[in-house]
């Protein structure tokens, strides 16, 4: 299997094994630029394929949930919607110990106050990550129940990807581009329909 296939999980549900990397896209999909994170694991794993010891991972807004995973691996990457206080669509790249605070601080949703709480619970049981990293970019819209992501943000994922395979070879992963489209089974998580048929199939979708 080239790249990996594990991703949002049923509560409880865990594989039990090491990761050295998690790369992991929170957030939900159907609030408008709170997608952001999922949509931009989904393009990275659309375009690239990693070793087997690398987890690309859609993690939704599962929160406590992800506490296992987190666990067992050595680096992560995170991708979320931050309210940095900054233009919408502005990126930013946060590391290591700073992580936690931009996780919980002017948080745009319930998923981001859960997942500080992630983060503060491996921290507590002494198997939290060795490297930390978090690729964030300012909302424009939230208020949107159906809405995908507005175009000052859409627009910044190539970039968002860019930051995110620097930050990937630092860490000494082994980067391929796909041959191939992957397949429904080799999905990121649970989400029926990617970001075009999903745009596709909303009424006057983008208002």
């Amino acid at each position: 299997m080239t790249g990996t296939r594990h991703s949002s999980i049923p509560p409880g549900h865990f594989e039990d094994r090491q990761w050295r990397t998690l790369v992991l896209g929170i957030g939900n999909v159907l609030w408008a630029d709170e997608g952001f994170g999922v949509r931009t694991v989904e393009a990275l794993h659309a375009r690239y394929c990693f070793p087997e010891d690398v987890c690309v991972m859609d993690g939704g807004t599962q929160g406590i949930f992800l506490l296992p995973w987190v666990r067992s691996t050595k680096s992560l990457l995170i991708f979320d919607a931050i309210d940095f206080g900054l233009a919408p669509g502005e990126l930013r790249l946060i590391r290591d110990d700073a992580v936690p605070r931009f996780m919980g601080a002017k948080k745009v949703s319930m998923h981001q106050a859960g997942f500080q709480e992630v983060l503060a619970s491996a921290a507590l049981s002494g198997d939290y990550p060795e490297r930390l990293a978090l690729i964030g970019v300012q909302p424009d819209t939230l208020n949107d129940y159906g809405g995908s992501l507005r175009p000052a943000v859409k627009a910044r994922i190539p970039e968002a990807l860019a930051l995110a395979l620097d930050v990937l070879r630092e860490w000494g992963v082994e980067i391929r581009e796909r041959e191939s489209t992957p397949g429904p089974a080799d999905a990121t998580g649970p989400i029926a329909m990617n970001i075009h048929d999903y745009e596709a199939g909303r009424p006057e979708h983008g208002h």
